[in-house]
């Protein structure tokens, strides 16, 4: 399955995205939906999960919109193992009283760690609730991606995604080494990590390699 990650700032466009794609990570950081938007963009029939970064926003607004979202039907949400602790438990809280997955996520923009490493964070994202683990880091060449890729040795649910252009092979395999679902960007809008590919190259792709390997 393909998740397009969505940061367009018009409720109508994002809408319009949702009715044609087979799922959808909202950016409810960088789109600055309020509550109303969220409400209207995560009871959408399309699944969805939903992000917000509390970089800019802060926790006690990450708290608060997310749980918007959560409670107005978001298949996932996303939280990222770097976070505070207290915050992550109080998030996944809220998603389990809605029935909502956890994604936990590990994002590196620097660098793959070594494979021992991977390892360790990939078991710290599921001791703190995950239902599926998110690793992406930036790659520099094939090594790193093939220590990411070998990650899907692990029994337990991941996503596993190359940031940069060398990346591009691991968002492509993902489906097809067991990853949930992979990410793609919309095919109007901006990336929202390096490397992801638009949506109709990644089902031109997706159907090219599923005919050749007749899966």
């Amino acid at each position: 399955m393909i998740c397009v990650a969505i940061s367009d700032k018009n409720l109508g466009k994002c809408l319009a995205t949702l009715d044609k794609v087979e799922m959808a990570e909202i950016r409810i950081d960088l789109t600055g939906f309020g509550p109303e938007e969220i409400k209207k963009a995560f009871s959408h029939s399309t699944p969805t999960v939903a992000t917000c970064r509390p970089d800019k926003l802060g926790r006690k607004k990450q708290l608060k919109l997310l749980t918007v979202a959560i409670e107005s039907g978001a298949k996932y949400v996303d939280v990222e193992i770097e976070s505070d602790k207290d915050q992550i438990r109080r998030i996944i809280e809220i998603a389990r009283m809605n029935n909502c997955g956890v994604i936990v996520s590990y994002h590196n923009f620097q660098e793959t760690p070594g494979l021992k490493q991977l390892y360790q964070i990939t078991d710290e994202c599921f001791e703190a609730g995950a239902d599926i683990a998110k690793i992406a880091t930036q790659v520099k060449n094939h090594s790193d991606c093939a220590r990411l890729l070998s990650l899907y040795s692990n029994s337990k649910p991941m996503v596993v995604l190359g940031m940069g252009e060398p990346g591009k092979i691991t968002r492509i395999m993902a489906p097809f080494l067991g990853a949930a679902f992979t990410f793609a960007s919309t095919d109007d809008g901006e990336p929202t990590a390096p490397g992801q590919i638009g949506y109709k190259k990644m089902k031109e792709i997706e159907r090219y390699i599923q005919n050749e390997l007749k899966l």
